[in-house]
């Protein structure tokens, strides 16, 4: 049986994630201590103790999802599940090219870490927010916000599954254009706790930052195809994961488009590589008939029949 590997993004994090990773595995026990170095702090405590508020902050919440994703990766690919693609929900892209070794995982920490703290200091000059619209068709979120754009900066930005779209944009602009969406059909519009307007060109400076890294970043071919946020189609090659990688930050994430081409594609099965469930979730909402299993701790790794 084949297999796509799907990693979460930011809001899939819990205080302890990882916890069994690191006390019974020699993988768990080698990448927490790498990320102690690379992050430059007692990393693990924040992970495995919290408190809940510090891990949800960007810096360390980015960081914390790639470091477990990667590990329960690396311990499917051991155990003989070798994937035939893969996809990573906004940061979850950066966990899917590390297993793809387009970098090794000390490299893409160090990548996470970097696009973490310029995304935070991107929010800390630039006061914005997201919100969830639902039942509401992508075109119709986009002429909504098309329409708004007087009242200030507010796109499409995730793509999650069909009549789900987040939007992103200036905190006043969002706030105007809540009643909007809801007088154009939408069932629902909520605002979400995040700390800033993600994929919107308000991450401008972020891009930056993160682009004058990956440029000098040695990066290669992946080992199997990476579904692109940006582009929802399969990218294989070193400058493609490098322009896409820059692009994302500023770009929607098209989810549920790269979801459905990969069935199209003729992909059945898939495993959701990190902590959560969030995105077998979105999948039964985007196209039920992909066999989705969500495999966070050592007990589901051992366990997981794949033959």
């Amino acid at each position: 049986m084949s297999f796509a590997f799907l990693c979460p993004g930011q809001a899939s994090q819990k205080v302890g994630m990882g916890y069994d990773l690191y006390k019974d595995t020699k993988i768990g026990k080698e990448y927490f201590n790498i990320a102690n170095d690379v992050m430059n702090i007692d990393f693990q405590n924040i992970i495995f103790n919290g408190p809940e508020e510090k891990l949800k902050q960007t810096q360390f919440t980015q960081p914390a999802i790639y470091l477990v994703s990667v590990i329960i990766g690396e311990l499917l690919i051991k155990k003989g599940i070798k994937p035939v693609c893969a996809a990573g929900h906004s940061l979850g892209e950066y966990s899917a090219l590390a297993l793809g070794k387009s970098f090794n995982f000390e490299t893409g920490l160090e990548l996470v870490k970097i696009r973490a703290e310029a995304m935070q200091e991107s929010c800390r000059h630039n006061e914005g927010s997201m919100a969830a619209v639902i039942g509401l068709k992508d075109e119709e979120v986009i002429k909504v916000c098309d329409s708004n754009s007087n009242e200030g900066i507010v796109v499409a930005a995730n793509f999650n599954a069909k009549a789900q779209v987040v939007i992103s944009g200036e905190s006043k602009a969002i706030k105007s254009i809540i009643p909007l969406m809801k007088e154009a059909g939408a069932l629902k519009v909520i605002e979400l706790n995040v700390s800033g307007a993600f994929h919107s060109p308000l991450m401008s400076s972020a891009k930056k930052v993160l682009s004058d890294k990956l440029l000098s970043t040695n990066i290669n071919d992946s080992n199997f195809p990476i579904y692109s946020n940006v582009t929802a189609y399969p990218i294989s090659s070193a400058d493609e994961i490098q322009n896409a990688l820059i692009e994302q930050l500023e770009k929607p994430v098209l989810w549920h488009q790269s979801i459905s081409q990969m069935i199209n594609d003729g992909v059945e099965n898939a495993i959701e590589v990190g902590p959560g469930k969030v995105l077998q979730g979105l999948s039964k909402r985007i196209n039920s008939s992909l066999n989705m299993n969500s495999l966070e701790y050592l007990e589901d790794i051992v366990n997981f029949k794949h033959v």
